[in-house]
């Protein structure tokens, strides 16, 4: 097993190109740190961006799409719509590639049902969803929660998953780094004034079994992102997926918290791109 941590930008951490979570310094010959200006995108605009709606596993998932090329669809964390994502993050995203994002069932534009809420659950309507729109499978961006049902996806339903990116991740929500983030899931659920959605989503959190057992079997090329200041989903988790995760990368932004793309949208944008854009990993050939 091999870890790659390519430093695109600044921001990011030194490259690791080895059998372990260290570093050596070399940079991955396709992923070298930028030297000219950022990548050219037109800035999207959700407000500007109709709403479209599909039938999937007995409700309709409202979603957007931006771009053209090959497909990728982005799976939003816990609590969070899709007019939640970074308009930046999206565009750069967009500039290259069909982005699609959407709402989970009970959240934001999509309705609910009265199916127990599972993350396993979540995946199945992520999967669904493609289908719905015409696609066997896509490239897939989870965030957080979004990167718990991205796990699930691929375990699944590996025939959806393209390339995978995991975004503020955690292969459990019981473990010792993500106590913090198991308090705020709990109070979710206590809260008399969470809104219904959300509960469903902390219930869902609540009873996942968790991915670890799966890691291993994921064949894809996957990339791992994560925060050094990430206090709820902490880089050690990210780095011990990638070690379970054969031939994964794991890019470390260095000072960044959860979610880092609300905070460097370019820096996130541009590293997905070339994770995304690479033809062959080099750890496959």
């Amino acid at each position: 097993m091999r870890i790659i941590c390519s430093p695109i930008i600044s921001l990011m951490l030194v490259i690791c190109f080895l059998a372990t979570a260290g570093c050596t310094g070399t940079f991955s010959p396709a992923c070298q740190p930028q030297q000219g200006p950022a990548v050219k995108y037109t800035a999207v605009s959700f407000n500007a961006t109709p709403v479209r709606y599909a039938p999937v596993n007995g409700v309709t998932l409202g979603y957007r799409e931006f771009g053209s090329g090959e497909p990728v669809l982005m799976v939003q964390g816990f609590g969070a719509t899709m007019d939640n994502w970074n308009e930046t993050f999206v565009s750069i995203l967009a500039s290259k590639y069909h982005v699609y994002t959407y709402d989970h069932r009970g959240m934001g534009y999509s309705s609910d049902n009265n199916a127990t809420p599972t993350i396993a659950g979540y995946a199945d309507d992520a999967a669904g969803l493609m289908a719905a729109l015409g696609y066997e499978s896509m490239h897939v961006y989870g965030v957080s929660m979004g990167s718990s049902i991205s796990q699930q996806l691929a375990i699944d339903h590996p025939g959806r998953v393209r390339k995978l990116i995991l975004d503020s991740s955690a292969y459990s929500i019981r473990l010792p780094e993500t106590t913090k983030l198991f308090s705020e899931i709990e109070a979710a659920v206590a809260g008399p004034a969470t809104p219904e959605g959300i509960r469903k989503e902390a219930q869902a959190n609540l009873v996942w079994n968790g991915s670890w057992d799966g890691l291993s079997g994921i064949k894809k090329d996957v990339m791992l992102v994560v925060g050094t200041s990430d206090d709820l989903t902490p880089d050690p988790v990210s780095v011990r997926m990638a070690g379970q995760i054969n031939g994964s990368w794991l890019v470390r932004f260095k000072g960044l918290p959860h979610v880092g793309s609300h905070y460097a949208p370019v820096e996130y944008g541009e590293n997905a791109l070339c994770f995304l854009g690479m033809d062959e990993s080099p750890l496959t050939k």
